[in-house]
């Protein structure tokens, strides 16, 4: 591709790229709320599939709902305040996450046994998984299975 092509595809790409910021600045971009996050403090309607992946996954937000209650938060900035350099800074320590985070997932568990998501026996194996794991490695990945069960 020669220079002055090269010059003519990229201030073409420039040009397109300015109407569309004007496109969307004359639809009323500027004047859009800011999305509302929702209260982790109350229950969220949720239509899942089923199986076990939908169910596991409403387990563990239920729960991070019920951490970030526990800390008077969002689930957003809780999850985001567990990882390294997301430009959060952590307003709680490591010991008082780990209780809300423990008793936010328990009383998923409960939840989910109480609906019917999970029988009883796996239930009564993820509370003693939530109690006994490692919950600073879970947050950081470094985790394996045996570092769970054994």
């Amino acid at each position: 591709m020669t220079r002055r092509r090269a010059e003519t595809v990229l201030a073409t790409l420039l040009a397109a790229a300015l109407v569309f910021v004007a496109v969307e600045l004359a639809k009323g971009a500027l004047s859009e709320p800011a999305p509302a996050l929702a209260s982790p403090c109350r229950p969220r309607e949720v239509q899942t599939a089923g199986g076990l992946d939908a169910t596991i996954q409403r387990i563990v937000l239920d729960g991070l709902d019920g951490a970030a209650c526990r800390l008077h938060t969002s689930r957003e900035e809780l999850v985001l305040s567990l990882g390294r350099g997301t430009g959060f800074r952590r307003r709680w320590d490591q010991r008082t996450i780990e209780i809300a985070l423990r008793a936010g997932l328990l009383h998923s568990v409960d939840e989910a046994e109480r609906r019917g998501d999970v029988p009883e026996y796996v239930a009564s194996v993820l509370r003693r998984v939530i109690r006994a794991a490692p919950i600073d490695r879970l947050i950081e990945g470094g985790i394996r299975l045996s570092d769970l069960i054994g």
